[in-house]
C-alpha cells in the first residue's frame, strides 16, 4: 500500500488529531493506544515545506528570500505564521517591514520609504 502524508489540516476540523495505532510493518509490530502528534506533524504542507527550507539554510531568512524569490517582509510574515502554527507567538512586528512592503507594492516612492525608515 503506498504511503501518504497526513491529510492535515482536515476540512472544517479545528481539533488536533489523536493517533490510535502505530504500525511497524517490517518488524510485524502494531501498538494501539492514544498518541498525540507533535506540533510539526500537524503543519499544513506549505508551512512544513517552508520549515524544511528554513532548516536547510540554517535559519537564514535572507537566503529563504533569495530561494523563494519573495520579499523579505513576505518571508518574515511566513516565518511568523510558522511560529504561530507551532505554538509560539512571534515577536512584535518590525514597523520597517510595513514600509518595505509599501515600497515593494509601489504605494510609496523610494524617497518616502527612506524618510519613513529614518524616523
Amino acid at each position: 500500500m503506498p504511503r501518504r502524508s497526513l491529510p492535515l489540516p482536515f476540512p472544517d476540523v479545528t481539533e488536533a488529531p489523536l493517533v490510535t495505532e502505530l504500525r511497524f510493518p517490517e518488524a510485524g509490530l502494531t501498538i494501539q493506544g492514544e498518541f498525540e502528534l507533535n506540533e510539526f506533524a500537524t503543519l499544513a504542507p506549505d508551512t512544513l515545506d517552508f520549515l524544511r527550507l528554513y532548516i536547510k539554510v540554517r535559519g537564514n531568512l535572507k537566503e529563504v528570500e533569495r530561494i523563494l524569490g519573495l520579499s523579505y517582509p513576505t518571508v518574515r510574515a511566513r516565518f511568523d505564521n510558522l511560529l504561530r502554527a507551532i505554538g509560539y507567538e512571534s515577536e512584535v512586528a518590525d514597523p520597517r517591514d510595513e514600509v518595505l512592503s509599501q515600497l515593494e507594492r509601489g504605494d510609496i516612492t523610494p524617497e518616502e520609504a527612506a524618510k519613513k525608515l529614518r524616523r
